[in-house]
């Protein structure tokens, strides 16, 4: 057995702000699918996903110099935001119709787990990125480590379709 710490800053604790401010989300996303159901939750956290994606699509932009992303710059774009967020995303396929990212970890880590609905973060992010420089994305999510997956699937169709999936469909703004 180890000493007795003398005082509560010398304790074995794993708290920082990054897993504090994880585990406020998981908890805020746990509590709105106990209260309002988890399609109802997904729509709130999409709201915030759509601000974010809005925030950072300018900063890439601001960044790179550009006025719009290529469809190649979308893609290394969102490997790019994942990745400095501890996403391990990359791109497993791309064609000229879509993009498909792949992940073995969730920027949520292990508070994912049990809280699909934080998976609109991503899609909204990703769904309003593509849209605003590309026209139109929808965003499929077909694997999720927070549905119990070993890893993340998504996949980002830069056409429009005529597929009843689970995907959701994004417009770039001035085209609505």
């Amino acid at each position: 057995m180890s000493p007795r710490p003398a005082s509560p800053a010398d304790a074995p604790i794993d708290l920082e702000r990054d897993v504090f401010l994880r585990m406020l989300l998981r908890e805020l996303s746990g509590t709105l699918q106990d209260v309002v159901g988890l399609e109802e939750a997904s729509g709130y956290i999409s709201v915030v996903g759509a601000a974010v994606g809005a925030h950072l699509d300018g900063v890439y932009r601001k960044a790179l110099q550009v006025d719009h992303l290529s469809r190649e710059q979308v893609g290394q774009v969102l490997v790019d935001l994942k990745q400095r967020i501890n996403g391990d995303f990359y791109i497993a396929e791309e064609r000229e119709d879509r993009i498909v990212f792949a992940s073995r970890s969730c920027p949520f880590g292990a508070f994912v787990e049990g809280r699909p609905s934080l998976c609109m973060m991503t899609s909204n992010v990703f769904g309003y990125m593509a849209a605003e420089n590309l026209g139109y994305a929808r965003v499929q999510i077909d694997k999720a480590i927070a549905r119990g997956d070993d890893g993340c699937l998504v996949t980002v169709f830069l056409r429009p379709s005529e597929q009843n999936d689970e995907a959701r469909e994004y417009f770039r703004r001035d085209e609505l």
